[in-house]
């Protein structure tokens, strides 16, 4: 029986497969796909709290060498400056997903994940020891959990009964990679219908957006689909042909009910799915796997009891349903009407001050994620800054320290800790004397003591003293260990 079985081979699987490797957990990912491959560069971008979280995993730089930074992101027609936001990374980093599915693939086979390609489930039959995972082939394999991690149409989250709810689609355009005979209009065009455009990407590949006049069928379009929409928005095919890439979207918006049910997981867009305004889809997948993946490391590895499994859905349904809401919100900006561009021109105007720019601009980039953990002090359930400290190893930044994905306590001052009983958790001793300054929140009183989970956000803050610690360590730590 295989410990964690993930479905779907995508950013959201591979970084769920990595945290569970680096948690020493045994883990196969299932993918239909032959290889990684993606026809086209398919959507992209990634904002800044998930540059951090490649950042506590030591591995950002692979991917800011060869994305390109953008410190602005847009909000209906405003501008958002990031640039001002308190983290290493103010910025979106342009990089399309086949590029980000190639890098964390680099990764995750560095650190031993088994990926079984040419896999098509079918089916699972959840049971109170395990889960069966039905394969097309007649295979069936066994797990103690499956992750479901594979889309939008999750067969995992079908099968294993989660409601997903939400809006359905009012429109759906169609997107594709293609070449063209003709010379591309000077700018797109945005009506009634939607946004429509074509974009060149190479010499000889142009990505072209164009929202159908009616909503379209869940099915592939054909090439004779998006001719026939771009004539009707611009009299004109462009003479395409020879697509690498074509597909249909809408702007429906849903939900699971439940991120966990029993035995099976869901994350990424199997749990979540929303139009693509805003870019938020990769990253919050990738969020939740981070999350998900070293709370399921301590149960799966006994350390934690199976209840830790609960917090993962009571943290991230809501982080899921405000990222929901924006899409909603900013997909309403995307087509000609009157009452809508008199909003979005009113929503302009508040967010030239830079208190409501600051807050959309922390929204989008996640920075301004705060779980609700309890305890007094601000840094509970936020993520930790990246601060520049000092420790008996020398200079290094907080999230060095983070890399091997476990649990740090680190003390600046104020009376010892004990710790003992809990050998995972790393415990530093380091100095710091700057000022601790938070998204949206910003300088706050500089704590004598943090605990900080896996995924980098702070579970206990100590203030010259260790009260509430014990506690703290044994939910997020599990049991300590009495030698």
């Amino acid at each position: 029986m295989h410990d964690v079985v993930i479905v779907g081979c995508g950013p959201t699987g591979m970084m769920l497969a990595g945290e569970l490797r680096l948690a020493g957990v045994e883990v196969v990912v299932l993918e239909r796909r032959e290889s990684q491959h993606l026809a086209g560069a398919r959507g992209g971008g990634i904002h800044s709290r998930t540059i951090e979280l490649l950042d506590q995993r030591g591995i950002a730089d692979r991917f800011l060498a060869e994305g390109t930074k953008m410190d602005a992101a847009t909000f209906g027609s405003t501008r958002l400056d990031l640039s001002g936001l308190p983290t290493r990374h103010p910025y979106t980093l342009a990089l399309f997903q086949n590029h980000i599915e190639r890098l964390l693939l680099e990764w995750v086979d560095e650190v031993g994940v088994a990926i079984r390609r040419g896999t098509d489930v079918v089916g699972i039959a959840p049971g109170d020891e395990g889960v069966e995972v039905r394969l097309a082939s007649g295979e069936s394999l066994r797990a103690r959990y499956v992750v479901g991690a594979d889309g939008g149409r999750s067969i995992v989250r079908r099968e294993a009964g989660i409601e997903f709810v939400g809006p359905d689609a009012t429109r759906s355009s169609l997107i594709a990679e293609v070449e063209v005979t003709e010379e591309l209009p000077q700018a797109g065009v945005v009506d009634e219908r939607g946004v429509h455009g074509l974009h060149r990407m190479t010499d000889d590949t142009v990505r072209v957006v164009v929202t159908e006049a009616q909503l379209g069928p869940a099915t592939e379009p054909t090439l004779d689909e998006l001719r026939h929409g771009l004539i009707e928005v611009f009299g004109t095919d462009f003479g395409v042909h020879s697509p690498s890439w074509l597909s249909r979207f809408t702007d429906a918006t849903r939900q699971a009910a439940s991120y966990r049910q029993g035995r099976v997981l869901l994350a990424g867009d199997a749990a979540h799915v929303h139009s693509p305004s805003g870019g938020l889809g990769i990253g919050l997948g990738m969020q939740d796997a981070v999350n998900l993946g070293w709370k399921l490391a301590q149960v799966v590895r006994g350390i934690s009891a199976d209840d830790l499994l609960d917090t993962y859905h009571a943290e991230r349904h809501p982080v899921g349903a405000r990222a929901l809401k924006y899409t909603m919100a900013q997909s309403l900006f995307q087509k000609a009407d009157p009452r809508q561009e008199a909003l979005r021109d009113l929503l302009g105007e508040v967010l030239t001050f830079d208190g409501p720019n600051t807050l959309i601009a922390a929204l989008v980039t996640g920075l301004d994620v705060a779980y609700d953990l309890g305890g007094g002090h601000p840094l509970v359930g936020r993520r930790i800054p990246d601060l520049d400290i000092g420790t008996a190893a020398g200079r290094m930044r907080v999230f060095e320290l983070l890399h091997q994905a476990r649990p740090v306590l680190l003390e600046f001052g104020g009376p010892k800790l004990v710790s003992d009983g809990w050998d995972r958790v790393r415990h530093v001793a380091a100095t710091h004397h700057g000022v601790w300054e938070l998204p949206l929140l910003g300088e706050v009183v500089a704590p004598t003591a943090v605990l900080v989970r896996p995924d980098g956000y702070v579970a206990w803050v100590g203030q010259d003293t260790a009260e509430g610690l014990a506690e703290a360590l044994t939910r997020w730590c599990g049991a300590a260990r009495h030698l």
